[in-house]
C-alpha cells in the first residue's frame, strides 16, 4: 500500500498548538474515486485559520528535522472555548490544490481522469497524495501546469461570488478592501470584463500602483489624509452600495458605510431624517485585523454588516450556477484568474519558523505555494 506525508495541526486542551508531518496510508480508490499526486497547493488566509489558529507564533519552538520536524506554540486560555470542537484532534489542512491522477476507480467518470492534471477541492491538500471523488476534480486544459491550476477554487470563485452576490442583491457596483491581493487583482479583471464599477481600497501607494497598472479605475489609499473624501468621490462615480471587507476589525467597515451615505445624499432629491432609504451592505469575509469591528452609526437606518463565506454561497446558488462559475475560471486560468507566488516550498519547509513568519503576515505580494512532493 502507498504511504505519503500529510501535514497536521493539533490544538491541545492544555493550550498548545502542535504542527507535524504524519505518514499516512493512501487507500485504493473506490469506483467513483481517484488518487491524485499533489504537486501544488497554496497557502491562503483561509487555510491559516486552521493551520495556526490563534497561536502565538512569535514564540513558537521547533524540534526534530525533515519529516520529523515539529512546531509548538502557545494558545491563550481565552481562545480555547472558541476552539472546543477541534481540541485534541489532529487535523489535516489545505483547501485546494492540483496534481496528477495516478490511480482511478472503475467508473467512467473516474477512468476519464486517469493520467490527467486536475485541480481539486475538498480539504486535506497539504499532503503528498489525496483520494477524492472524481466529481471534486476539475480537469485542466492541455498545457496547464499544476502550479497554474492550484488556486483555481478559493480566490477565483470568491471573486466571482462577490459580483454574483452584488447582482442578486440588487446593487450595481461594489467596494473591495485589501484590494491589491491576488483575489483583488482577479476581481478587477472580472469587473473590467463585465462592465461593473469597482472601488478598490488599498493600504499603500505601492498597492495602488499594482492595481492601476492592471487597469483599475477607482483606487483609494486608506493611509492618506484625503481617504474619506477620495472614497466618497469614488462612490459617487460608481454608485457602489455593497462592500466586501477582508480587514474585518477596526473602523474601516464603518468608514465605508459613512462614505456610502454621504455619496447617496449628494444625489438625493429630498431630505430624510432617517437617512438614505438605499440599503448599504458591508460583508466581512476576512480577518486581517482580528480586533473588534467598530461601528459609528452616522449612516441612517438602511444598512447591514454581516459575514460572507464562499461555501455557503455556493450551496445557496446550486450546482448549475456553480458549474457555470467553475467553467469560467478554468477557461481563464492563465489570464483573469492567474495567481502569482513568491516561493514554492516543501511540506517540511511549511514548518520552518522563517517561512511561518512570512506567510503568517498575510502580506500582499508574498503568497506561498506548497509542492508536497518537492524533494
Amino acid at each position: 500500500m502507498t504511504t505519503g506525508l500529510q501535514l497536521r495541526s493539533l490544538i491541545k486542551k492544555s493550550g498548545e498548538l502542535e504542527l507535524s508531518l504524519a505518514t499516512v496510508e493512501v487507500p485504493e480508490p473506490g469506483p467513483d474515486q481517484v488518487v491524485v499526486k499533489v504537486e501544488a497547493t497554496p497557502i491562503n488566509p483561509s487555510d491559516l485559520g486552521l493551520l495556526l489558529g490563534p497561536a502565538d507564533m512569535a514564540a513558537a519552538t521547533t524540534s526534530g528535522s525533515g519529516a520529523s520536524l515539529k512546531v509548538t506554540a502557545k494558545v491563550s486560555p481565552q481562545a480555547l472555548p472558541f476552539l472546543a470542537a477541534r481540541l485534541d484532534q489532529s487535523m489535516p489542512v489545505g483547501n485546494e490544490g492540483a496534481g496528477t491522477v495516478i490511480k482511478a476507480g472503475a467508473s467512467d467518470e473516474a477512468q476519464a481522469l486517469m493520467g490527467k492534471t486536475v485541480s481539486m477541492v475538498g480539504g486535506s491538500m497539504y499532503a503528498q497524495y489525496r483520494v477524492l471523488k472524481a466529481r471534486d476534480c476539475q480537469p485542466l486544459p492541455a498545457g496547464t501546469t499544476a502550479a497554474e491550476g492550484a488556486s483555481w477554487f478559493v480566490n477565483p470563485l470568491t471573486a466571482l461570488g462577490m459580483t454574483e452576490t452584488m447582482k442578486r442583491e440588487g446593487h450595481k457596483a461594489l467596494v473591495h478592501t485589501a484590494a491589491a491581493s491576488n483575489l483583488g487583482q482577479m476581481l478587477n479583471k472580472i469587473c473590467n470584463e463585465d462592465g461593473i464599477g469597482l472601488v478598490n481600497i488599498v493600504r499603500s501607494a505601492a498597492q495602488a500602483k499594482i492595481l492601476k497598472d492592471i487597469g483599475a479605475r477607482h483606487v483609494v489609499d486608506s493611509t492618506t489624509a484625503s481617504f474619506q473624501d477620495d472614497l466618497v468621490q469614488a462612490l459617487v462615480e460608481t454608485g457602489a452600495t455593497i462592500a466586501f471587507d477582508a480587514i474585518g476589525g477596526g473602523k474601516l467597515a464603518s468608514q465605508i458605510l459613512t462614505a456610502m451615505e454621504i455619496a447617496l445624499n449628494k444625489t438625493a432629491k429630498e431630505y430624510s431624517r432617517y437617512g438614505s432609504i438605499t440599503h448599504k451592505q458591508v460583508y466581512i469575509y476576512g480577518s486581517l485585523n482580528t480586533g473588534a469591528v467598530e461601528l459609528t452609526r452616522n449612516y441612517g437606518m438602511a444598512w447591514s454588516v454581516g459575514g460572507w463565506l464562499l461555501t455557503p454561497f455556493l450551496q445557496k446558488i446550486g450546482r448549475p450556477d456553480q458549474t457555470r462559475l467553475r467553467e469560467r475560471v478554468v477557461k481563464s486560468l492563465k489570464t483573469t484568474f492567474a495567481s502569482h507566488y513568491t516561493r514554492t516550498i516543501s511540506l517540511p519547509e511549511v514548518l520552518d519558523p522563517a517561512n511561518i513568519a512570512i506567510y503568517n503576515k498575510r502580506a500582499t505580494g508574498e503568497k506561498f505555494l506548497i509542492n508536497p512532493n518537492k524533494a
